[in-house]
């Protein structure tokens, strides 16, 4: 039989124990008894010869059969497998690994476990060797760490290669003062606040919010998503009691807090407006109709009504045009440039209390312009009939000299004979 993983991968030494012959089921064999070698005493393997060994092993005789008595050495397979078992144990054996965390920049001495400062380790990062001019000892000395040192860190007894101590290095900065606002999107139901930290720190932070009005604490429940706000309901309206809420960042290298004081009234803030429209104005090229919606978030628009304030300009200008409306959620601009295109936002804000929301999306629009005119048959006649009287040419009606009939390098002269034959004729009558 093979031992069991267990007695091979057992620290302790295992203790030897007396070789067990077992016979058939229910032959009543012995634990502890020794297996004679039948050879050295020369007995033969029938059963009639051999009484003695029923006396040793305390075996019935007639219940003893050849080849039935179990091999008291383990099969080949089970020792190659016990020694792979055991060198893997040794040198891939989890202890208990625990998490170190330190700033940058600091300096970082790792002891390995339990061993003494001068013994024989060996230390690895991510499953990679670390020179040996980092130990001290068998002290591991990073100086100066930085993130990209942040990892499993392992070491490992002289050559034998077993695992002494095993930690997770994390590199980090401990949290600056964190960033908290509070407001009121859904007047009067309540408001929330959220926070984030200015710089990251590279390691896991926790945050602990708390809220009190006036002497009582309140409840802020946090949001599954996202993860970094919550929201709180108001017990009492129109309260002149100030609210103070107070937001701590923790982590393993340090803590900070903030602090905001503030009225019930000074938050509140809507969303901005939802599906903003802008169209063109059939036959007004300076007109640009735009509507839009009240926040879903906002609760009862009747009321606690919203005023709104509008901003445009066409895209070749950087300068915004402004319109603050009071009421409706519509309005048309009527001094749009004719054929430009405008980007246009909106924003909203309770009547009496708050600050006004983010900007709508932006939309874009164009004023309608008239479409241009074909031209008519009659003109389209006109213009042809001019351009083919403009390039007629009537041929010569009488020819002195035609330069392109006479060919050769006397052409020239020839013409200019007969000008002159023509002239002498002509003096002499006159």
């Amino acid at each position: 039989m093979c031992w069991s993983l267990k007695e091979l991968i057992a620290p302790e030494p295992v203790q030897k124990q007396p070789v067990v012959a077992w016979g058939s089921a229910g032959s009543g064999g012995k634990e502890g008894a020794k297996i004679p070698d039948l050879r050295s005493e020369g007995r033969t393997s029938s059963q009639e010869n051999r009484p003695d060994v029923y006396e040793k092993l305390g075996t019935p005789q007639g219940l003893w059969t050849g080849g039935e008595m179990a091999n008291p050495v383990p099969s080949a397979c089970c020792v190659v497998l016990a020694a792979v078992v055991v060198v893997y144990a040794q040198r891939h054996s989890q202890l208990e690994s625990h998490t170190q965390y330190e700033r940058v920049g600091a300096d970082v001495t790792m002891k390995c476990g339990s061993m003494d400062w001068d013994a024989a380790v060996t230390w690895t990062a991510n499953g990679t060797d670390i020179d040996e001019s980092h130990l001290n000892g068998s002290y591991l000395v990073l100086k100066n760490v930085d993130l990209s040192q942040s990892g499993q860190y392992s070491c490992y007894e002289g050559s034998s290669w077993h695992l002494k101590y095993q930690t997770n290095l994390r590199v980090g900065m401990p949290p600056k003062e964190p960033v908290l606002m509070c407001r009121s999107n859904n007047y009067p139901k309540g408001f929330y606040c959220s926070w984030h930290l200015p710089t990251p720190t590279y390691i896991p932070n926790s945050f602990n919010i708390s809220v009190i009005h006036g002497t009582k604490d309140m409840v802020c429940e946090k949001d599954a998503v996202p993860k970094n706000r919550c929201h709180i309901r108001y017990l009492q309206l129109f309260s002149t009691v100030k609210y103070k809420v107070t937001l701590t960042v923790t982590n393993p290298l340090g803590k900070n807090f903030t602090t905001l004081t503030f009225d019930e009234f000074a938050i509140v803030k809507p969303d901005p407006p939802e599906s903003v429209v802008a169209k063109p104005v059939p036959n007004n090229p300076r007109r640009l109709e735009v509507s839009w919606q009240n926040p879903s978030s906002w609760p009862d628009p009747e009321s606690f009504p919203l005023k709104f304030f509008l901003r445009y300009r066409p895209l070749i200008l950087d300068q915004w045009q402004h319109v603050e409306l009071s009421d409706g959620t519509s309005h048309t601009i009527t001094d749009a440039y004719a054929g430009k295109e405008y980007i246009i936002q909106v924003a909203a804000k309770d009547n009496d209390i708050g600050t006004w929301s983010d900007w709508s999306v932006a939309v874009h629009a164009t004023p309608w312009t008239e479409e241009p005119k074909h031209l008519t048959t009659e003109a389209q006649i006109t213009e042809t009939t001019s351009a083919s009287t403009s390039s007629f040419m009537a041929p010569p009606t009488t020819k002195i000299c035609d330069k392109g009939a006479v060919v050769g390098s006397g052409a020239m002269a020839v013409c200019w004979t007969a000008g002159l034959v023509v002239a002498a004729y002509s003096v002499l009558f006159i």
